[in-house]
C-alpha cells in the first residue's frame, strides 16, 4: 500500500490586488512580509490568518510606498561617505542603491544597506540607515587559464600594477583595457572573479595571438633618371615562436635608384624573468656600386611598463665606398653609445597598426675616416610620433610627425647622411631616395572606416630638409588616396601618391603606386 502526503502550503493575499503568493512554510512567509517593510511598505498589516488542512491563508494588507522621507544617517556611514549625517530625499531607494554601490566600489562587495523605521514626522517619514559591512576585498592576485604559457614576468607586472588594489568595477574594466588589444594575448571573455574567505583571485581567460606576419609591398614609379621602375619590401616576422614574448624580423626592400637594404632584428623583451630587456639590429645598405653601409645596435632596455621602454644602445658602423670614381662619398668607420624611449598605446581598430607611438632617440657617435685618418664627435637625434584621432562616427584623424638631425663641427660625406622618403615617411617620394643632414616632415591623413573590414584615406605631407655638403634645403609636399581592406589572405593595402619641391609643378610621371599585403599566420 502506498500513501500519498500533501505538503501544507502558505498562500499570502494582498487585500487591494488579490494578488497572491506562495511560499512552502511559515520562515518563508514571515521573510517576505518582513522584505515589504524592508522596501518601504513600513505599515505593512496581516489582517487575518485562515487556517485550511493542507494551506494556511494569510491576507495583508502592505500599506503606501514610502518613498520620501527625512534620513537619518549612522554615525559609521556618515564617516565612511564623509556626507551630511541627515537629509531629506524624494527617491530613498536611489539613495539606498548610491550607498550601496559606493561601498562596493570601497571594495565592500556584499555590504548591505538596513533602514530603521523612525516614525512620522508631520506626514513624513522619519527613517535611519545603515550599512552591515563585509570584509573589505582587495585584489589577491590572477590566474591564467586557457592560453598559460605566458611569460612569469608578464604575471608578475600585471600583480605590481593591480594587487592589493580594492575590488570593484573601475579595476576590472582597467585590468580589462591593459590587456586590450596587447601584441601577444587576446582575452576570450572579461575577467571573471573567484571570491573565497580569505583571497580575491581574477581569472583570466587568453589566448594565443597569431601574430606571426609577412609584410610585402610592390611599388611603381620612375627613378632620378626618369626610367620607369619596380621596388618593393618584404618584412617577415616570427613572434612569441618560444611564449617568451620575443621576436625575429627580416626585412628587405629594393628602391628605384638601385639601392637596397637589408634588416635583422632580434629582440628579447623578458631576461631571466625580469623587466630588463635586449634586442640586437643590424642593417645593411647598399647603393648600386657606389658605397655600402653595415650597421650594428645592440640594446638593452627596461620595461617601464606593458606600453613603454626605455633603453641603452650602442652603435658600431662600417661604410665602405666601392666605386673609385665616387668622391661623393670615403670610408669611414663609427662607434658610439645612446639613449632612446618608446612607447606604444593599442588600437580598438584593427585596421589600424596602433592609436599612439612615441619614439624618442639620442646618440653620441665617434667617426674616423680612413682615408684622411680624421676623427670627429657627432650626434645623432630623431623624434617621431603619430596619433589617431577619432572625430566623430567612422572619422578619424591620423596625425604623424618626424624629425632627425646628424650634427658635427665637421663636413659629412653622402654616404653618412639620413636617408628617408617613400612608403612609411614622406611618402610620393622613392624609397630613402632623399639624403639629408636634418630633416622634418608632418602628416595629416583623413581616414573613412566603412566597417570593420575596410577603410579610404587621403593624406597631405609637408617636410623639409637640410643637405649642408649639397647647399640644399628645399620645402616637400606630397599627397594621395589609398584604400585599406580586409582579405581572407590579409590586410590589403593601395595608395596613389605624388610628391614634388615647392615651386616645381606637379608631374604624372612621379606619381607612385603602391600595393601591399599584411598576413599573419
Amino acid at each position: 500500500m502506498f500513501i500519498n502526503a500533501q505538503q501544507k502550503e502558505f498562500w499570502l493575499i494582498d487585500v487591494n490586488t488579490s494578488e497572491r503568493k506562495i511560499v512552502k512554510d511559515s520562515l518563508s512567509a514571515t521573510k517576505f512580509l518582513d522584505s515589504l517593510a524592508a522596501n518601504n511598505h513600513f505599515f505593512t498589516e496581516v489582517k487575518s490568518v485562515k487556517d485550511e488542512a493542507v494551506l494556511t491563508k494569510i491576507y495583508y494588507d502592505k500599506g503606501p510606498n514610502y518613498n520620501s522621507a527625512n534620513i537619518k544617517l549612522s554615525d559609521s556611514v556618515a564617516a565612511d561617505l564623509k556626507i551630511s549625517g541627515s537629509f531629506y530625499t524624494k527617491n530613498l531607494d536611489s539613495v539606498r542603491k548610491s550607498i550601496n554601490q559606493k561601498y562596493v566600489d570601497l571594495g565592500y562587495s556584499f555590504s548591505r544597506v538596513k533602514t530603521k523605521y523612525l516614525g512620522m514626522k508631520n506626514g513624513i517619514l522619519q527613517v535611519e540607515l545603515s550599512v552591515n559591512r563585509s570584509r573589505q576585498r582587495k585584489i589577491d592576485g590572477f590566474v591564467m587559464k586557457g592560453y598559460d604559457k605566458v611569460p612569469k614576468r608578464f604575471v608578475k607586472n600585471l600583480e605590481k600594477e593591480f594587487r592589493s588594489r580594492r575590488y570593484y568595477e573601475n579595476n576590472l574594466l582597467a585590468i580589462n583595457r591593459s590587456l586590450q588589444n596587447h601584441p601577444f594575448v587576446a582575452l576570450e571573455r572579461p575577467p571573471q572573479t573567484l571570491f573565497t574567505q580569505d583571497s580575491t583571485n581574477i581569472y583570466l581567460f587568453l589566448q594565443k595571438k597569431k601574430v606571426n606576419s609577412f609584410d610585402g609591398m610592390l611599388g611603381f614609379g620612375n627613378d632620378r633618371d626618369e626610367k620607369f621602375t619596380f621596388n618593393g619590401t618584404l618584412n617577415l616576422n616570427f613572434r612569441n615562436v618560444f611564449n617568451g614574448f620575443e621576436s625575429i624580423s627580416l626585412y628587405w626592400q629594393r628602391n628605384p635608384d638601385k639601392g637596397q637594404t637589408f634588416d635583422l632584428k632580434t629582440d628579447i623583451p623578458y631576461l631571466f624573468q625580469s623587466n630588463i630587456g635586449a634586442s640586437v639590429n643590424m642593417n645593411i645598405f647598399r647603393q648600386d656600386s657606389t658605397f655600402a653601409n653595415v650597421k650594428v645596435l645592440p640594446a638593452v632596455y627596461y620595461n617601464l611598463s606593458g606600453r613603454q621602454r626605455l633603453g641603452i644602445r650602442g652603435t658600431f658602423e662600417t661604410s665602405t665606398v666601392l666605386d673609385s670614381l665616387y668622391t661623393q662619398g670615403t670610408d669611414y668607420t663609427r662607434k658610439g653609445a645612446g639613449l632612446w624611449y618608446d612607447y606604444t598605446a593599442p588600437t580598438e581598430i584593427e585596421l589600424f597598426l596602433h592609436k599612439t607611438r612615441v619614439r624618442a632617440e639620442a646618440d653620441a657617435l665617434f667617426t674616423n675616416y680612413s682615408a684622411t685618418d680624421l676623427d670627429a664627435v657627432q650626434m645623432r637625434y630623431l623624434l617621431a610620433a603619430e596619433h589617431n584621432l577619432h572625430l566623430r562616427g567612422n572619422n578619424y584623424l591620423n596625425l604623424k610627425g618626424e624629425s632627425a638631425m646628424l650634427s658635427s663641427k665637421n663636413e659629412f660625406t653622402t654616404n653618412e647622411l639620413l636617408r628617408f622618403g617613400g612608403w612609411n615617411s614622406l611618402r610620393g617620394f622613392n624609397e630613402e631616395a632623399l639624403y639629408a643632414d636634418f630633416y622634418y616632415y608632418g602628416a595629416a591623413e583623413y581616414r573613412y572606416l566603412v566597417n570593420n573590414q575596410a577603410f579610404f584615406d587621403v593624406f597631405l605631407q609637408y617636410g623639409q630638409l637640410y643637405n649642408r655638403m649639397a647647399d640644399l634645403k628645399p620645402q616637400l609636399y606630397s599627397f594621395g588616396v589609398g584604400f585599406n581592406f580586409f582579405l581572407p589572405i590579409g590586410l590589403m593595402s593601395f595608395q596613389i601618391s605624388n610628391g614634388n619641391e615647392f615651386g616645381n609643378e606637379i608631374k604624372f610621371g612621379d606619381t607612385k603606386i603602391h600595393w601591399g599585403i599584411l598576413t599573419r599566420f
